[in-house]
């Protein structure tokens, strides 16, 4: 889905402001034992859920899908190959550019805002939604504890990230480094990356025994929908 660029009123110094998304629906599903964003919930393939709300969000401006599925863009081999081509597919007018997990099938336009209204300000070149860490965190060698970290400082880290095009696509391209996020790509390239507060409910689906949770966390949204 793809709306019409918005631009300047003078040609002569337009500059797009069009925000795309990427989402990921690639992968083996090592954990979960097949390619978990083609299973179903509720009837729905996980990796349809979390695109439906960035097709629906009017911030979004279009969306690429990377993955073996209906119009989806070939993924790579790791996580950060996918997004790479992902990247690759955006259009040149693309300024802004959300990454999203197709595993975390229950992400919320809430989140969308958050991180777009943040990445606006324009002080800062990423934005990822965090939750804060409840429980005493440590640190261990082996079978030994060598340290108690300060909780207070510690977040989780979600999805979708949100980031300035041209800066992600540099860190990209600047490092071949395993990473899990592309927060960790920006920060190492020397950008800074803001946070916006995430949501107990945008779980990642990593193993089976996740499926149930995510069925009750979407059948209490319809039922609050419905009420």
């Amino acid at each position: 889905r793809s709306n019409s660029p918005t631009t300047t009123d003078d040609p002569r110094s337009a500059v797009s402001t069009e925000t795309w998304a990427i989402v990921l629906a690639a992968g083996s599903g090592e954990r979960f034992g097949g390619p978990k964003h083609l299973v179903e919930i509720d009837g729905v393939p996980m990796w349809r859920r979390s695109v439906a709300v960035f097709e629906q969000h009017d911030g979004i401006d279009g969306v690429i899908v990377v993955g073996d599925v209906p119009g989806g863009v070939p993924g790579g081999e790791r996580r950060q190959d996918s997004v790479r081509a992902g990247l690759a597919a955006l259009p040149s007018g693309c300024a802004t550019v959300l990454v999203h997990d197709g595993a975390r099938p229950l992400v919320t336009g809430g989140i969308i805002d958050r991180v777009l209204r943040r990445l606006a300000v324009g002080d800062c070149e990423g934005v990822i939604p965090v939750l804060p860490v409840t429980d005493t965190v440590k640190k261990v060698d082996g079978d030994r504890v060598t340290a108690t970290l300060d909780r207070a400082t510690m977040v989780t880290v979600q999805t979708p990230q949100g980031f300035t095009r041209s800066v992600l696509a540099g860190a990209h391209a600047s490092s071949d480094a395993d990473v899990t996020d592309d927060a960790s790509m920006v920060e190492a390239a020397g950008g800074t990356v803001a946070v916006v507060e995430g949501d107990a409910s945008n779980i990642k689906i990593t193993y089976p025994d996740d499926l149930p949770t995510a069925a009750f966390l979407l059948a209490g949204r319809q039922g609050a929908t419905d009420g």
